[in-house]
C-alpha cells in the first residue's frame, strides 16, 4: 500500500483523466468499499482491471484480497490530507459533465 507522502498531484490526475476510472471513483467516493465484481463498465473485465490496478497504483484506492475475491476502496482520507480539497471538485466535475456516468454499480 502506498504511505500518503507518496500520493503525487501528477499520479492522481493522470489516474482521473480517463473517463472509466473518473466514474469508478465517483463510485467509491461514498466511502463504501466493494467487491470488484459489484462494478460494471463498457470494458472488458481484463480492461476493468486494468483500470483498477492504475487507481491503485496512483494511491487513489486500495485493494483487499479475501479468499478469490478483492475488494476497493477510495483512500478518501489519505488523498484529502496530501492535496486537500481536490478529489471532491475533480468529482463535481466530472457529475457536471457526466464523465463516467456509463460506470455503474450492480447490486447482487
Amino acid at each position: 500500500m502506498h504511505q500518503a507522502d507518496d500520493i503525487t498531484l501528477t499520479r492522481v490526475l493522470a489516474a482521473l483523466s480517463d473517463p472509466t476510472r473518473a466514474g469508478l471513483v465517483r463510485i467509491l467516493a461514498d466511502g463504501v468499499e466493494r467487491s470488484w465484481g459489484d462494478l460494471r463498465a463498457p470494458v472488458a473485465k481484463s480492461t476493468l482491471s486494468y483500470h483498477l490496478k492504475l487507481l491503485r497504483e496512483a494511491g487513489v484506492t486500495t485493494t483487499r484480497r479475501e479468499g478469490t475475491r478483492c475488494f476497493v476502496r477510495l483512500r478518501t482520507a489519505e488523498l484529502e490530507s496530501r492535496l486537500p480539497g481536490l478529489l471532491p471538485v475533480v468529482l463535481a466535475a466530472a457529475e457536471a459533465e457526466g464523465v463516467g456516468a456509463d460506470v455503474k454499480l450492480v447490486h447482487n
